[in-house]
């Protein structure tokens, strides 16, 4: 027998059992990334997150789930959608609380409908659909957002759902057997940009490198959490991770968490944080306290280009926007989201709206790789 659950987070489901409906590995929706966000303070409802996973047992076996939010504000979605609340608040509605299918304060590609590898998985993902909706209209909620979708799940969400794309710029192993290699199939202008990057970054005297979450212990912790907080605060904006996540995704997730480090002595001045899952590596977080030519480049792009062709990774995603790593061999590439409003006059304005858009996001496609920086473009 089917049982349709809505829970108020992932306390109540065994690790294991939510990880086994994760086919790829993609560890932003892993137990222990969503889990760590409820548990170490990330996700609170003043900053207007309110867990509400959407759960499908059958028996007493959990067949299918999603990650989901009662969201009372639009931050930490990066998928923007601030235009449609001022419309509808403006025709006296209330937008928010929304319904949200995601991963918190992570733009990164992924499976949102949680379901195994089975013969019947796409069943299930249409009945996570199909609640979705059923319950966003018992609630009278203005709309569902499920954002960054993998290519597996578009086909469980029907013609109510307002589909929208966008760009990101991800790297893509083509067997190099190192940098240097990598480099070879780039343009010679590229190519010299690069390499002068570089050596601008190890010139400094910092030591740069590459460590794996559980090899750095609480102090080392605190250091990097400091630095991604401070440059939060630099751009205005609020740093939501607290130094409990930090330091329990090295603990839990060990070398599915990757710090490339830029020390001075015993001091680190700068990082990136990766994380890794599946055939992918992930970047995320970038903090600095000095300023050096070429070490945002080097930190953030170059070494994890570098540890996924050490470690034979096939694709590097280093995060949302930037045109700037398309010089540095990040090539645009697709990403989905879908969109359920419940009012239907709405609905075809906004689905008007994204026509129009769309149209803009493939013109920008097809100018951006006039400016590939691979030679056999």
């Amino acid at each position: 027998m089917t049982d349709v659950r809505f829970l108020d987070g992932l306390s109540s489901i065994v690790a294991d059992d939510w990880n086994l409906l994760v086919p790829d590995g993609n560890p932003f929706v892993s137990h222990a990334f969503l889990h760590g966000m409820e548990s170490k303070g990330c996700l609170r409802e003043d900053y207007g997150w309110k867990p509400y996973h959407l759960a499908i047992y059958e028996g007493s076996r959990l067949a299918a789930a999603a990650p989901m939010y009662l969201k009372g504000n639009s931050h930490g979605e990066f998928v923007f959608d601030w235009s449609w609340a001022s419309a509808w608040e403006r025709a006296g509605g209330d937008y928010y609380p929304k319904l949200l299918v995601a991963s918190p304060y992570s733009p990164v590609p992924g499976p949102r409908l949680l379901v195994a590898d089975t013969p019947v998985a796409e069943v299930l993902r249409n009945q996570l659909t199909a609640a979705m909706t059923d319950e966003a209209d018992r609630l009278g909620l203005s709309s569902i957002h499920a954002n960054f979708l993998a290519e597996a799940d578009l086909d469980a969400f029907d013609d109510r759902w307002l589909a929208r794309s966008d760009w990101q710029f991800h790297w893509h192993n083509r067997g190099y057997a190192d940098f240097a290699d990598f480099l070879g199939a780039l343009t010679s202008k590229k190519r010299k940009n690069i390499r002068q990057e570089r050596s601008h970054a190890h010139a400094s005297g910092l030591t740069i490198e590459m460590r794996g979450g559980d090899e750095l212990d609480d102090a080392a912790w605190r250091q990097i959490h400091q630095l991604y907080e401070s440059t939060f605060d630099m751009k205005g904006n609020h740093a939501a991770l607290t130094l409990r996540f930090f330091q329990y995704m090295g603990r839990s997730m060990g070398k599915g968490v990757q710090i490339a480090l830029a020390r001075h002595e015993d001091r680190i001045v700068a990082m990136a944080l990766f994380l890794r899952g599946g055939d992918a590596l992930y970047g995320r977080y970038w903090g600095a306290s000095v300023e050096v030519s070429g070490l945002h480049f080097e930190l953030c792009y170059y070494q994890g280009i570098e540890y996924c062709i050490r470690e034979g990774i096939a694709r590097f995603e280093p995060g949302a926007q930037g045109e700037h790593k398309l010089a540095r061999g990040f090539l645009p590439t697709q990403t989905h989201s879908r969109h359920y409003i419940a009012h239907e006059g709405f609905r075809r304005a906004v689905g008007d709206a994204l026509a129009h858009e769309a149209e803009a996001r493939e013109a920008y496609r097809d100018e951006l790789m006039q400016h590939s920086p691979y030679a056999d473009r």
